[in-house]
């Protein structure tokens, strides 16, 4: 790379990360307290694989179902018991809602993932691992109203 590139490159790099300093807006760099947010505030969602989701909730999940199309896990935490289901692709995810709305049920939903169980023990994990709390009655999910 010639000297006037790396030049280039090296300036916009350095441009880039001053930018995005992460940083209250007054040249001061965050303090922990106000960078630090539960996962649902700072809009943050736990990755699709049954481990992680299991130990961002303070579990090691117990792996009951090993497929192509799903893995799933089940943990039982003080907070209370709870399914792990991931999926290798949304639409994968989706179809299973779909199949187990005609059984009901309430689930955190989360990008190729859906955690299930009692509607007071999701409102709990909710903030560690992000998502969106749904109702599945039957007909289709719909969202459940969580207060903030």
């Amino acid at each position: 790379m010639p000297h006037t590139a790396r030049g280039v490159a090296v300036g916009a790099l350095l441009l880039l990360l001053t930018a995005c300093g992460g940083g209250g807006g007054d040249g001061k760099p965050a303090k922990a307290s106000e960078s630090a947010q539960p996962a649902a505030a700072a809009q943050v969602v736990a990755p699709a694989k049954v481990e992680i989701i299991a130990g961002m909730t303070g579990c090691t999940a117990s792996i009951r179902i090993q497929a192509a199309e799903l893995r799933e896990g089940s943990c039982r935490t003080g907070q209370g018991d709870y399914i792990i289901t991931t999926f290798p692709k949304e639409s994968l995810k989706d179809t299973w809602l779909d199949a187990a709305a005609i059984y009901g049920g309430t689930y955190i939903v989360g990008p190729q993932w859906a955690v299930g169980g009692k509607v007071e023990v999701l409102k709990k994990l909710r903030p560690e691992i992000g998502g969106e709390i749904v109702q599945l009655t039957g007909s289709g999910p719909s969202p459940v109203p969580t207060a903030p």
